[in-house]
Protein backbone atom coordinates (compact mmCIF):
# COMPACT_ATOMS: atom_id res chain seq x y z
CA UNK A 1 0.00 0.00 0.00
CA UNK A 2 1.57 3.75 -1.08
CA UNK A 3 1.94 5.98 1.79
CA UNK A 4 1.01 9.64 1.24
CA UNK A 5 2.32 12.47 2.44
CA UNK A 6 -0.44 15.04 3.11
CA UNK A 7 -0.66 18.43 4.65
CA UNK A 8 -4.37 18.48 5.74
CA UNK A 9 -7.04 19.97 4.90
CA UNK A 10 -8.20 22.36 2.01
CA UNK A 11 -4.42 23.76 2.15
CA UNK A 12 -2.21 22.84 -0.60
CA UNK A 13 -4.16 24.68 -2.78
CA UNK A 14 -3.82 24.46 -6.62
CA UNK A 15 -2.62 20.79 -6.45
CA UNK A 16 -0.72 17.94 -5.20
CA UNK A 17 -1.59 18.11 -1.66
CA UNK A 18 -1.51 14.53 -2.27
CA UNK A 19 1.92 12.87 -3.14
CA UNK A 20 2.21 9.14 -3.49
CA UNK A 21 6.14 7.63 -2.07
CA UNK A 22 7.58 4.76 -1.22
CA UNK A 23 8.25 4.72 2.57
CA UNK A 24 6.48 6.78 5.45
CA UNK A 25 5.83 10.42 5.68
CA UNK A 26 8.35 12.53 7.75
CA UNK A 27 4.91 13.95 9.38
CA UNK A 28 1.43 12.73 10.07
CA UNK A 29 -1.18 14.61 8.94
CA UNK A 30 -4.74 13.05 10.24
CA UNK A 31 -6.51 12.07 7.09
CA UNK A 32 -9.15 13.59 5.32
CA UNK A 33 -12.71 11.90 6.30
CA UNK A 34 -13.83 9.94 3.64
CA UNK A 35 -17.16 10.44 1.74
CA UNK A 36 -18.80 7.22 2.89
CA UNK A 37 -18.28 8.00 6.24
CA UNK A 38 -21.15 9.84 6.66
CA UNK A 39 -24.56 8.70 5.68
CA UNK A 40 -26.63 9.28 8.44
CA UNK A 41 -30.29 8.66 7.61
CA UNK A 42 -30.91 12.23 9.15
CA UNK A 43 -28.80 14.30 7.70
CA UNK A 44 -30.35 16.94 5.61
CA UNK A 45 -30.92 16.39 1.78
CA UNK A 46 -28.92 18.79 -0.53
CA UNK A 47 -31.66 20.77 -3.11
CA UNK A 48 -30.82 18.94 -6.39
CA UNK A 49 -28.64 21.90 -8.40
CA UNK A 50 -30.12 23.25 -11.59
CA UNK A 51 -28.54 21.42 -14.73
CA UNK A 52 -27.39 25.07 -15.99
CA UNK A 53 -27.72 28.73 -15.01
CA UNK A 54 -26.68 31.38 -17.34
CA UNK A 55 -25.69 35.01 -16.74
CA UNK A 56 -24.19 38.17 -18.75
CA UNK A 57 -20.49 39.84 -17.72
CA UNK A 58 -18.55 42.37 -19.53
CA UNK A 59 -14.26 42.22 -18.63
CA UNK A 60 -11.88 44.36 -20.41
CA UNK A 61 -8.74 42.59 -20.79
CA UNK A 62 -5.99 42.87 -23.26
CA UNK A 63 -7.31 45.89 -24.62
CA UNK A 64 -10.40 44.20 -25.43
CA UNK A 65 -13.77 45.07 -24.14
CA UNK A 66 -15.38 41.92 -24.07
CA UNK A 67 -19.03 40.73 -23.63
CA UNK A 68 -19.52 37.33 -22.35
CA UNK A 69 -22.16 34.99 -21.12
CA UNK A 70 -21.33 32.96 -17.88
CA UNK A 71 -22.71 29.53 -17.67
CA UNK A 72 -22.58 27.30 -13.90
CA UNK A 73 -24.59 24.21 -13.98
CA UNK A 74 -23.30 20.55 -14.27
CA UNK A 75 -22.69 17.40 -16.50
CA UNK A 76 -22.92 14.20 -15.52
CA UNK A 77 -20.87 11.34 -16.95
CA UNK A 78 -21.16 7.09 -16.51
CA UNK A 79 -18.23 5.14 -14.70
CA UNK A 80 -17.20 3.52 -18.07
CA UNK A 81 -17.59 4.15 -21.70
CA UNK A 82 -20.49 1.80 -22.45
CA UNK A 83 -22.53 3.21 -18.94
CA UNK A 84 -22.50 6.57 -20.70
CA UNK A 85 -23.29 5.90 -23.90
CA UNK A 86 -26.50 5.30 -22.04
CA UNK A 87 -27.09 8.91 -20.48
CA UNK A 88 -28.88 11.53 -22.29
CA UNK A 89 -27.03 15.11 -21.93
CA UNK A 90 -29.43 15.57 -18.80
CA UNK A 91 -27.76 12.95 -17.27
CA UNK A 92 -30.46 10.52 -17.09
CA UNK A 93 -30.87 6.83 -18.62
CA UNK A 94 -32.26 7.26 -22.26
CA UNK A 95 -35.06 4.96 -23.41
CA UNK A 96 -34.59 1.73 -23.41
CA UNK A 97 -30.81 1.54 -22.15
CA UNK A 98 -30.01 -0.85 -20.36
CA UNK A 99 -29.11 1.25 -17.20
CA UNK A 100 -33.23 1.87 -17.00
CA UNK A 101 -34.31 -1.91 -18.00
CA UNK A 102 -31.60 -3.17 -15.01
CA UNK A 103 -32.12 0.47 -12.75
CA UNK A 104 -32.51 -0.95 -9.21
CA UNK A 105 -34.81 -0.10 -6.43
CA UNK A 106 -32.21 1.55 -4.72
CA UNK A 107 -30.32 4.83 -6.31
CA UNK A 108 -27.37 3.43 -3.82
CA UNK A 109 -26.84 0.14 -5.98
CA UNK A 110 -27.28 1.56 -9.08
CA UNK A 111 -24.47 2.03 -11.45
CA UNK A 112 -22.18 5.03 -10.65
CA UNK A 113 -22.52 8.20 -12.07
CA UNK A 114 -20.38 11.67 -11.58
CA UNK A 115 -21.89 14.74 -11.44
CA UNK A 116 -19.40 16.98 -12.60
CA UNK A 117 -19.77 20.89 -11.87
CA UNK A 118 -18.22 23.85 -14.20
CA UNK A 119 -18.07 26.85 -15.47
CA UNK A 120 -18.00 28.11 -19.13
CA UNK A 121 -17.41 31.71 -20.34
CA UNK A 122 -18.42 32.39 -24.21
CA UNK A 123 -17.18 35.30 -25.92
CA UNK A 124 -20.85 37.07 -27.21
CA UNK A 125 -21.33 36.73 -30.99
CA UNK A 126 -18.48 34.75 -31.90
CA UNK A 127 -18.17 31.49 -34.50
CA UNK A 128 -17.99 28.46 -32.88
CA UNK A 129 -15.43 27.05 -35.38
CA UNK A 130 -13.14 30.17 -35.36
CA UNK A 131 -13.22 30.56 -31.30
CA UNK A 132 -10.83 28.04 -29.52
CA UNK A 133 -12.13 26.71 -25.95
CA UNK A 134 -9.86 25.92 -23.07
CA UNK A 135 -10.70 23.38 -20.32
CA UNK A 136 -9.22 24.11 -17.01
CA UNK A 137 -8.45 22.01 -14.36
CA UNK A 138 -6.50 21.71 -11.06
CA UNK A 139 -5.02 18.58 -9.58
CA UNK A 140 -4.32 17.17 -5.97
CA UNK A 141 -5.60 14.37 -6.92
CA UNK A 142 -8.36 15.56 -5.28
CA UNK A 143 -8.50 19.69 -5.31
CA UNK A 144 -11.52 21.58 -7.23
CA UNK A 145 -10.41 23.92 -9.95
CA UNK A 146 -11.38 27.00 -7.62
CA UNK A 147 -7.30 27.98 -7.57
CA UNK A 148 -7.46 28.37 -11.18
CA UNK A 149 -10.57 29.97 -11.47
CA UNK A 150 -10.53 32.17 -9.13
CA UNK A 151 -6.77 32.65 -9.95
CA UNK A 152 -5.35 32.39 -13.18
CA UNK A 153 -7.27 33.39 -16.22
CA UNK A 154 -10.77 33.37 -15.59
CA UNK A 155 -12.79 36.77 -15.90
CA UNK A 156 -12.40 37.25 -12.17
CA UNK A 157 -9.17 37.28 -9.74
CA UNK A 158 -8.26 36.69 -5.81
CA UNK A 159 -6.07 39.67 -4.82
CA UNK A 160 -2.74 38.02 -3.39
CA UNK A 161 -0.08 39.94 -4.56
CA UNK A 162 3.39 39.26 -1.67
CA UNK A 163 4.65 36.68 0.22
CA UNK A 164 2.68 37.71 3.53
CA UNK A 165 -0.34 35.72 5.24
CA UNK A 166 -3.21 37.87 4.02
CA UNK A 167 -5.27 39.60 6.80
CA UNK A 168 -8.66 37.72 7.29
CA UNK A 169 -11.84 38.77 5.75
CA UNK A 170 -13.35 41.01 3.72
CA UNK A 171 -11.15 39.88 0.84
CA UNK A 172 -10.50 41.76 -2.65
CA UNK A 173 -11.70 40.20 -5.63
CA UNK A 174 -10.95 42.53 -8.83
CA UNK A 175 -12.06 42.04 -12.60
CA UNK A 176 -8.60 39.97 -14.27
CA UNK A 177 -7.45 42.41 -17.22
CA UNK A 178 -5.26 39.38 -17.60
CA UNK A 179 -8.08 36.74 -18.22
CA UNK A 180 -7.82 34.88 -21.27
CA UNK A 181 -10.99 35.61 -22.92
CA UNK A 182 -9.48 37.73 -25.36
CA UNK A 183 -8.48 34.39 -27.22
CA UNK A 184 -10.20 31.66 -25.96
CA UNK A 185 -13.40 30.76 -24.50
CA UNK A 186 -12.14 29.22 -21.19
CA UNK A 187 -14.45 26.22 -19.32
CA UNK A 188 -13.35 25.56 -15.53
CA UNK A 189 -14.28 21.90 -14.36
CA UNK A 190 -14.47 20.20 -11.12
CA UNK A 191 -12.92 16.99 -10.59
CA UNK A 192 -15.78 14.45 -9.52
CA UNK A 193 -16.62 14.26 -5.97
CA UNK A 194 -15.60 18.17 -5.68
CA UNK A 195 -17.06 22.15 -6.01
CA UNK A 196 -20.85 21.14 -6.58
CA UNK A 197 -20.44 18.12 -8.01
CA UNK A 198 -21.80 14.62 -6.81
CA UNK A 199 -20.79 10.59 -6.97
CA UNK A 200 -24.00 8.90 -6.93
CA UNK A 201 -24.48 4.67 -7.01
CA UNK A 202 -22.82 1.83 -6.00
CA UNK A 203 -19.15 2.58 -4.61
CA UNK A 204 -18.58 5.62 -6.87
CA UNK A 205 -15.69 6.42 -5.45
CA UNK A 206 -13.67 3.35 -6.76
CA UNK A 207 -15.29 3.93 -10.24
CA UNK A 208 -13.66 7.91 -10.32
CA UNK A 209 -11.04 8.15 -8.00
CA UNK A 210 -8.10 6.94 -9.67
CA UNK A 211 -5.04 7.78 -12.47
CA UNK A 212 -7.21 6.06 -15.50
CA UNK A 213 -10.94 6.22 -13.83
CA UNK A 214 -10.23 10.49 -13.09
CA UNK A 215 -8.99 10.80 -16.92
CA UNK A 216 -12.01 9.14 -18.62
CA UNK A 217 -14.36 10.73 -16.39
CA UNK A 218 -12.76 14.26 -17.85
CA UNK A 219 -12.14 12.65 -21.22
CA UNK A 220 -16.18 11.75 -21.05
CA UNK A 221 -16.83 15.47 -19.59
CA UNK A 222 -15.42 16.72 -22.76
CA UNK A 223 -16.86 15.14 -25.71
CA UNK A 224 -20.78 15.72 -23.65
CA UNK A 225 -19.67 19.27 -23.39
CA UNK A 226 -19.08 19.86 -26.59
CA UNK A 227 -21.75 18.13 -28.24
CA UNK A 228 -24.22 20.19 -25.47
CA UNK A 229 -22.49 23.44 -26.51
CA UNK A 230 -21.84 22.62 -30.43
CA UNK A 231 -18.21 23.16 -30.04
CA UNK A 232 -16.66 19.59 -31.93
CA UNK A 233 -15.32 21.76 -34.92
CA UNK A 234 -13.90 24.60 -32.08
CA UNK A 235 -10.08 24.67 -31.72
CA UNK A 236 -9.77 22.89 -28.78
CA UNK A 237 -6.73 23.44 -25.55
CA UNK A 238 -6.63 21.75 -22.19
CA UNK A 239 -5.32 23.28 -19.29
CA UNK A 240 -3.95 21.32 -16.20
CA UNK A 241 -2.36 22.48 -13.08
CA UNK A 242 -0.08 20.21 -11.29
CA UNK A 243 -1.64 16.50 -10.64
CA UNK A 244 -3.86 18.04 -13.46
CA UNK A 245 -0.67 18.07 -15.84
CA UNK A 246 -0.75 14.16 -14.76
CA UNK A 247 -4.22 14.22 -15.90
CA UNK A 248 -3.79 15.76 -18.99
CA UNK A 249 -1.36 13.76 -20.39
CA UNK A 250 -3.76 11.02 -20.02
CA UNK A 251 -6.79 12.79 -21.14
CA UNK A 252 -4.94 14.29 -24.21
CA UNK A 253 -4.35 10.36 -25.29
CA UNK A 254 -7.76 9.12 -24.61
CA UNK A 255 -9.33 12.18 -26.66
CA UNK A 256 -7.26 11.77 -29.77
CA UNK A 257 -6.93 7.66 -29.46
CA UNK A 258 -9.91 6.37 -28.11
CA UNK A 259 -12.49 9.51 -29.04
CA UNK A 260 -11.54 10.44 -32.21
CA UNK A 261 -11.01 13.95 -31.15
CA UNK A 262 -7.55 15.29 -31.55
CA UNK A 263 -6.15 18.26 -29.46
CA UNK A 264 -4.72 21.75 -30.96
CA UNK A 265 -2.41 22.20 -27.52
CA UNK A 266 -1.65 20.73 -24.25
CA UNK A 267 -1.10 23.83 -21.94
CA UNK A 268 0.86 22.62 -18.35
CA UNK A 269 1.20 24.33 -15.19
CA UNK A 270 3.70 23.13 -12.60
CA UNK A 271 4.30 19.88 -13.88
CA UNK A 272 4.18 15.61 -12.92
CA UNK A 273 4.78 13.18 -15.14
CA UNK A 274 6.92 10.71 -12.94
CA UNK A 275 6.63 10.89 -9.66
CA UNK A 276 9.69 8.75 -8.48
CA UNK A 277 10.95 12.40 -8.79
CA UNK A 278 9.15 13.71 -6.09
CA UNK A 279 11.54 15.71 -3.20
CA UNK A 280 8.93 15.32 -0.91
CA UNK A 281 10.27 11.61 0.61
CA UNK A 282 13.11 10.26 -2.15
CA UNK A 283 14.41 8.59 1.09
CA UNK A 284 12.27 5.79 0.53
CA UNK A 285 13.62 5.14 -2.84
CA UNK A 286 17.33 4.67 -2.46
CA UNK A 287 19.12 4.62 -5.73
CA UNK A 288 16.81 7.15 -7.26
CA UNK A 289 18.60 10.25 -6.33
CA UNK A 290 17.23 12.29 -9.40
CA UNK A 291 14.56 13.71 -7.50
CA UNK A 292 17.96 15.79 -5.69
CA UNK A 293 19.13 16.54 -8.51
CA UNK A 294 15.83 18.08 -10.11
CA UNK A 295 14.70 19.88 -6.74
CA UNK A 296 18.15 21.45 -6.20
CA UNK A 297 17.85 24.70 -8.78
CA UNK A 298 14.69 25.66 -6.40
CA UNK A 299 16.38 25.11 -3.49
CA UNK A 300 19.34 27.60 -4.86
CA UNK A 301 16.53 29.88 -6.04
CA UNK A 302 14.43 29.92 -2.77
CA UNK A 303 18.00 30.03 -0.70
CA UNK A 304 18.60 33.90 -3.41
CA UNK A 305 14.83 34.71 -2.50
CA UNK A 306 15.87 34.75 1.16
CA UNK A 307 19.05 35.99 1.21
CA UNK A 308 20.48 32.94 2.77
CA UNK A 309 23.69 32.26 0.31
CA UNK A 310 27.61 33.19 1.50
CA UNK A 311 27.60 35.25 -1.43
CA UNK A 312 24.76 36.97 -2.90
CA UNK A 313 24.68 36.66 -6.71
CA UNK A 314 22.84 39.57 -8.56
CA UNK A 315 20.72 38.59 -10.60
CA UNK A 316 18.71 35.08 -10.67
CA UNK A 317 18.49 33.60 -13.93
CA UNK A 318 22.18 33.41 -14.78
CA UNK A 319 22.78 31.59 -11.28
CA UNK A 320 20.20 29.13 -12.08
CA UNK A 321 22.16 28.47 -15.30
CA UNK A 322 25.27 27.78 -13.12
CA UNK A 323 22.92 25.90 -10.34
CA UNK A 324 22.22 23.59 -12.98
CA UNK A 325 25.39 22.84 -14.89
CA UNK A 326 26.64 21.77 -11.62
CA UNK A 327 23.37 19.46 -10.73
CA UNK A 328 23.83 17.52 -14.37
CA UNK A 329 27.78 17.75 -13.40
CA UNK A 330 29.34 17.31 -10.47
CA UNK A 331 26.40 16.68 -7.97
CA UNK A 332 24.90 14.62 -10.50
CA UNK A 333 28.21 12.00 -10.75
CA UNK A 334 29.20 12.66 -6.44
CA UNK A 335 25.54 11.20 -5.94
CA UNK A 336 26.01 8.00 -8.45
CA UNK A 337 29.43 7.33 -6.68
CA UNK A 338 27.43 6.40 -3.68
CA UNK A 339 29.98 4.07 -0.88
CA UNK A 340 32.55 4.95 -3.28
CA UNK A 341 32.44 8.64 -3.13
CA UNK A 342 35.43 9.70 -1.39
CA UNK A 343 35.76 11.74 1.93
CA UNK A 344 37.39 14.39 0.46
CA UNK A 345 35.25 14.75 -2.81
CA UNK A 346 32.25 14.79 -0.53
CA UNK A 347 33.39 17.46 1.36
CA UNK A 348 34.11 19.38 -1.49
CA UNK A 349 30.50 18.86 -2.76
CA UNK A 350 29.07 19.59 0.28
CA UNK A 351 30.87 22.89 0.25
CA UNK A 352 30.01 23.78 -3.10
CA UNK A 353 26.45 23.13 -1.82
CA UNK A 354 26.29 25.40 0.77
CA UNK A 355 27.13 28.40 -1.21
CA UNK A 356 24.20 27.71 -3.97
CA UNK A 357 21.51 26.30 -1.27
CA UNK A 358 22.74 27.98 1.81
CA UNK A 359 22.18 25.47 4.43
CA UNK A 360 25.51 24.84 6.89
CA UNK A 361 28.22 22.00 5.76
CA UNK A 362 27.86 20.04 8.69
CA UNK A 363 23.80 19.59 8.24
CA UNK A 364 24.85 18.50 4.19
CA UNK A 365 27.46 16.17 5.41
CA UNK A 366 25.27 14.40 7.85
CA UNK A 367 22.52 14.21 5.30
CA UNK A 368 24.79 12.66 3.19
CA UNK A 369 24.29 15.60 0.47
CA UNK A 370 20.63 14.42 0.18
CA UNK A 371 18.13 17.00 1.60
CA UNK A 372 14.02 16.05 1.00
CA UNK A 373 11.83 19.01 0.52
CA UNK A 374 10.30 19.06 3.76
CA UNK A 375 13.74 18.73 5.61
CA UNK A 376 14.79 22.22 2.90
CA UNK A 377 11.71 23.57 4.05
CA UNK A 378 12.05 23.35 7.69
CA UNK A 379 15.61 24.27 7.99
CA UNK A 380 16.72 26.82 5.42
CA UNK A 381 15.42 29.89 7.96
CA UNK A 382 15.96 27.58 11.40
CA UNK A 383 17.95 30.37 12.86
CA UNK A 384 14.63 32.55 12.58
CA UNK A 385 12.05 30.09 13.54
CA UNK A 386 10.65 30.34 10.19
CA UNK A 387 9.40 27.32 8.02
CA UNK A 388 9.53 28.08 4.02
CA UNK A 389 6.44 27.24 1.33
CA UNK A 390 6.41 24.11 -0.35
CA UNK A 391 3.97 25.51 -2.76
CA UNK A 392 5.65 28.64 -3.18
CA UNK A 393 8.66 28.96 -1.25
CA UNK A 394 8.97 32.77 -1.26
CA UNK A 395 6.56 32.68 1.60
CA UNK A 396 7.37 32.03 5.19
CA UNK A 397 5.46 31.19 8.59
CA UNK A 398 6.18 30.01 12.39
CA UNK A 399 7.74 26.60 12.96
CA UNK A 400 4.89 24.57 14.74
CA UNK A 401 7.76 22.30 16.07
CA UNK A 402 10.91 23.71 16.32
CA UNK A 403 12.27 20.51 16.98
CA UNK A 404 10.67 18.03 14.05
CA UNK A 405 13.23 16.96 11.19
CA UNK A 406 10.67 18.46 8.05
CA UNK A 407 7.90 21.24 7.47
CA UNK A 408 4.30 20.08 8.82
CA UNK A 409 2.27 22.66 7.47
CA UNK A 410 2.82 25.08 3.93
CA UNK A 411 2.90 28.58 4.80
CA UNK A 412 1.91 29.63 1.56
CA UNK A 413 -1.21 27.66 1.02
CA UNK A 414 -2.17 28.50 4.52
CA UNK A 415 -1.65 32.35 3.59
CA UNK A 416 -4.38 32.07 0.32
CA UNK A 417 -6.67 29.49 0.91
CA UNK A 418 -9.29 31.04 3.09
CA UNK A 419 -9.62 34.07 0.80
CA UNK A 420 -9.96 31.63 -2.63
CA UNK A 421 -12.29 29.42 -0.95
CA UNK A 422 -14.16 32.47 0.61
CA UNK A 423 -14.86 34.78 -2.09
CA UNK A 424 -15.35 31.84 -4.80
CA UNK A 425 -18.54 30.86 -2.66
CA UNK A 426 -19.49 34.69 -2.49
CA UNK A 427 -18.83 34.94 -6.37
CA UNK A 428 -20.63 31.69 -7.19
CA UNK A 429 -23.78 32.29 -5.26
CA UNK A 430 -23.86 36.10 -6.13
CA UNK A 431 -22.87 36.83 -9.53
CA UNK A 432 -23.52 33.24 -11.13
CA UNK A 433 -26.42 32.57 -9.15
CA UNK A 434 -25.74 29.36 -9.05
CA UNK A 435 -25.37 27.32 -5.59
CA UNK A 436 -28.29 28.09 -3.40
CA UNK A 437 -28.73 25.64 -0.49
CA UNK A 438 -25.21 23.70 -1.50
CA UNK A 439 -22.53 23.11 -0.08
CA UNK A 440 -19.55 23.62 -2.27
CA UNK A 441 -16.22 21.40 -1.76
CA UNK A 442 -12.98 22.54 -2.43
CA UNK A 443 -11.53 19.38 -1.96
CA UNK A 444 -12.96 15.70 -1.83
CA UNK A 445 -13.63 14.29 0.84
CA UNK A 446 -11.43 11.14 1.21
CA UNK A 447 -9.00 9.78 2.72
CA UNK A 448 -5.48 9.02 1.67
CA UNK A 449 -6.13 5.31 0.54
CA UNK A 450 -9.07 5.96 -1.84
CA UNK A 451 -6.80 7.09 -5.11
CA UNK A 452 -6.15 4.28 -7.24
CA UNK A 453 -2.44 5.09 -8.60
CA UNK A 454 -2.32 2.59 -10.63
CA UNK A 455 -2.13 3.32 -14.48
CA UNK A 456 -3.22 0.47 -17.02
CA UNK A 457 -2.64 -1.53 -14.22
CA UNK A 458 0.72 -1.40 -13.52
CA UNK A 459 1.59 -1.43 -9.91
CA UNK A 460 5.04 0.45 -9.97
CA UNK A 461 4.89 4.19 -9.60
CA UNK A 462 3.08 6.67 -11.44
CA UNK A 463 4.69 7.81 -14.54
CA UNK A 464 2.56 8.93 -17.32
CA UNK A 465 5.05 10.22 -19.81
CA UNK A 466 4.33 7.62 -22.27
CA UNK A 467 0.38 8.96 -22.77
CA UNK A 468 1.81 12.27 -23.83
CA UNK A 469 4.43 10.50 -26.00
CA UNK A 470 1.63 8.55 -27.96
CA UNK A 471 0.04 11.41 -28.30
CA UNK A 472 1.87 13.41 -29.75
CA UNK A 473 3.03 10.64 -32.23
CA UNK A 474 -0.23 10.14 -32.76
CA UNK A 475 -1.08 13.48 -33.60
CA UNK A 476 2.40 15.36 -34.79
CA UNK A 477 0.98 18.37 -34.85
CA UNK A 478 0.12 18.39 -31.53
CA UNK A 479 1.89 21.14 -29.60
CA UNK A 480 2.82 21.45 -25.95
CA UNK A 481 3.22 24.30 -23.35
CA UNK A 482 5.55 23.54 -20.34
CA UNK A 483 4.89 26.26 -17.48
CA UNK A 484 6.35 26.57 -14.06
CA UNK A 485 7.72 28.50 -11.10
CA UNK A 486 10.93 28.89 -9.79
CA UNK A 487 9.94 28.82 -6.07
CA UNK A 488 7.76 25.72 -6.83
CA UNK A 489 9.30 23.15 -4.78
CA UNK A 490 6.08 20.77 -4.96
CA UNK A 491 6.99 20.30 -8.75
CA UNK A 492 10.33 21.69 -9.33
CA UNK A 493 10.61 23.49 -12.60
CA UNK A 494 13.67 21.30 -13.49
CA UNK A 495 12.17 18.05 -13.13
CA UNK A 496 9.53 19.34 -15.71
CA UNK A 497 12.08 20.35 -17.94
CA UNK A 498 13.47 16.73 -17.33
CA UNK A 499 10.77 14.94 -17.92
CA UNK A 500 10.11 16.90 -21.22
CA UNK A 501 13.11 16.59 -22.91
CA UNK A 502 13.16 12.56 -22.06
CA UNK A 503 9.54 12.02 -23.32
CA UNK A 504 9.79 8.81 -25.55
CA UNK A 505 9.37 10.73 -28.91
CA UNK A 506 11.44 11.27 -32.18
CA UNK A 507 13.57 14.14 -31.72
CA UNK A 508 11.69 16.16 -34.59
CA UNK A 509 8.73 16.32 -32.38
CA UNK A 510 10.86 17.79 -29.49
CA UNK A 511 10.23 21.16 -31.28
CA UNK A 512 6.58 21.32 -30.62
CA UNK A 513 7.44 21.90 -26.93
CA UNK A 514 7.82 25.27 -25.33
CA UNK A 515 9.02 26.51 -21.93
CA UNK A 516 7.79 29.75 -19.99
CA UNK A 517 9.17 30.13 -16.22
CA UNK A 518 8.22 32.65 -14.30
CA UNK A 519 9.60 34.20 -11.17
CA UNK A 520 6.86 33.05 -8.82
CA UNK A 521 5.53 29.54 -7.14
CA UNK A 522 3.55 26.48 -8.00
CA UNK A 523 0.58 28.74 -8.41
CA UNK A 524 2.48 31.42 -10.69
CA UNK A 525 -0.45 33.55 -10.75
CA UNK A 526 -0.70 34.76 -7.44
CA UNK A 527 2.50 37.10 -8.65
CA UNK A 528 0.36 39.89 -10.41
CA UNK A 529 3.99 40.17 -12.49
CA UNK A 530 3.63 36.23 -13.11
CA UNK A 531 -0.10 36.48 -14.42
CA UNK A 532 0.65 38.91 -16.30
CA UNK A 533 3.39 37.20 -18.08
CA UNK A 534 1.08 33.59 -18.08
CA UNK A 535 -1.52 35.51 -20.08
CA UNK A 536 0.59 36.60 -23.00
CA UNK A 537 2.36 33.84 -23.25
CA UNK A 538 -0.69 31.48 -23.51
CA UNK A 539 -2.50 34.01 -25.62
CA UNK A 540 0.72 33.92 -27.52
CA UNK A 541 0.89 30.06 -27.76
CA UNK A 542 -2.72 30.01 -28.60
CA UNK A 543 -2.68 32.19 -31.51
CA UNK A 544 0.75 30.39 -32.95
CA UNK A 545 -0.82 27.06 -32.45
CA UNK A 546 -4.11 27.86 -34.74
CA UNK A 547 -1.80 29.93 -37.37
CA UNK A 548 0.58 26.75 -37.46
CA UNK A 549 -2.43 24.96 -38.07
CA UNK A 550 -3.54 27.00 -40.91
Amino acid sequence: MQTIRCFPAALLAASLFCLPAFAGATDDAPASKPATADKSADKPAEKMPPAEVITQGTIDAAGQHIAYTAIAGTLTVGATDAQDSQLGLDGKPQPGSQLLLNEPKEAKDAPPVARMFYVAYFKKDAKAEDRPVTFFYNGGPGSSTVWLHMGSLGPKHVVTSGDQHLPAAPYKMVDNAYSLLDVSDLVFIDMPGTGFGRLLGKDPEKAFWGIDEDANAFARFIARFVTKYSRWNSPKFIFGESYGTTRSAVVADILQNQKSMDLNGVILLSQIFNFTTDIDMPAGNPGVDLPYELALPTFAATAWYHKKLPQQPPALEPFLKEVEDFTTGPYAHALAQGTDLTKEEKQQVAEKLHEYIGLPVAYLLKANLRVNGGEFEKTLQEDQDLTTGRLDTRFSGPNLNPLSEGAEYDPQSSAISSAYVSLFNDYVRRDLKFGEGQTYLPEAQKSEAEWNFKHHGNPASTNVAADLAEAMKTNPRLRIMVNGGYYDLATPFFAAQYEEKHLPIPQSLAKNIEYAWYESGHMVYVRDESLKQLHDRVAAFIKNTLAGDK
